[in-house]
């Protein structure tokens, strides 16, 4: 046998049969009811990138609980990026040396590319004549929306009954306190995540008022369009930014640093906001809102430094164990 030529022949087989070079690919890890807003934008960065680069892009998702979410990062979860609707879940991961302290500042906006608020989704005609947190405390009315021990959604449709209560009593804590621990005795099932919140709603046939994020509303309204759900805005409600990071220790391991980074200030281009912004999200690009002004009626927003003093005030004061949360929470 002519070895060389055997060999040569059988290097040409082995170069023949390796798999293209490979392309770009990272994981986004993100909130619950986030699926078909990334679906819609994944595909848009792919060739953005594909135009900057000359390279290929997979982004795979993760969907689930916003707290559960971050823990399952620590606990291994391969996230190149994520994007949360909590600040919080966030700086649990820079605790944990996963991501930049200064991430707040890698980004516009505090690293929020979009924001949304705790707002209604009624039944047809809303029978029980809902229009404001007081009425999710009536004894014929049972709201739904998640755990706030697992969920960020549910997390700020706390806070944001909260803070209601605060400027309804005139700052008075106590009444505060009794107010949301009557709105959250009234829940007839916590469930761990928006997605499932929405099903016991929806598909379940439970519940008066779905409590979700403003945007969600939207998508929910158009997915059950034969229900004739309504959309109510509260009076008052809570500015939930959408925050989003690089997880900067896996994206180094994978190779992903650039892409990563590239994906998430794509985000900020007008061609992304405005397919945010058809999901209902609230911008801050005043020329890609203005488009959609129409269907986002206005609402008195207070955010969580001016309430409570900032997320870690509340996460000593409300989330700990044995905090206000634990005191209030009946149906834990």
């Amino acid at each position: 046998m002519n070895f060389p030529l055997f060999r040569a022949a059988a290097l040409a087989l082995i170069v023949g049969a390796a798999p293209a070079l490979a392309q770009d690919k990272i994981l986004n890890v993100s909130y619950d009811v986030a699926r078909e807003l990334f679906d819609a934008l994944n595909p848009k960065f792919a060739e953005s990138w594909k135009t900057q680069s000359g390279r290929d892009v997979t982004i795979d998702q993760s969907h689930g609980g916003s707290s559960r979410q971050a823990r399952a990062i620590l606990e291994g979860l391969p996230a190149d990026v994520v994007t949360f609707n909590q600040e919080t879940d966030i700086d649990v991961l820079v605790e944990g040396g996963l991501v930049d302290p200064e991430w707040r500042q890698a980004f516009p906006n505090g690293a929020s590319p979009f924001y949304s608020l705790p707002a209604f989704l009624v039944r047809k005609g809303n029978p029980k004549g809902i229009t404001d947190w007081d009425d999710l405390a009536r004894d014929d009315v049972q709201p739904v929306f998640p755990n706030p021990k697992t969920s960020g959604n549910a997390r700020y449709t706390y806070l944001a009954a909260y803070a209601y209560a605060l400027e309804k009593n005139n700052g008075d804590d106590a009444a505060a306190q009794e107010f949301v621990k009557k709105l959250l005795g009234n829940v007839p099932v916590f469930d761990t995540g928006g997605r499932a919140a929405t099903q016991t709603f929806a598909e379940r046939n439970i519940g008066d008022v779905l409590v979700t994020f403003e945007a969600e509303t939207g998508g929910i309204a158009a997915q059950y369009a034969d229900q004739g759900f309504e959309r109510v805005t509260p009076s008052l409600s809570l500015f939930a930014a959408f925050p989003v990071a690089v997880v900067a220790q896996n994206a180094e391991k994978n190779g992903s640093t650039e892409v990563s980074t590239a994906y998430l200030n794509w985000l900020y281009t007008p061609e992304a906001q405005d397919i945010i912004a058809q999901h209902h999200y609230r911008l801050t690009n005043e020329e890609i809102a203005a488009k959609y002004a129409a269907e986002l009626p206005e609402v008195k927003l207070v955010t969580v430094d001016e309430v409570f003093g900032g997320w870690d005030k509340v996460r000593e004061e409300h989330l700990a164990e044995g905090a206000i949360l634990d005191t209030v929470f009946v149906n834990q």
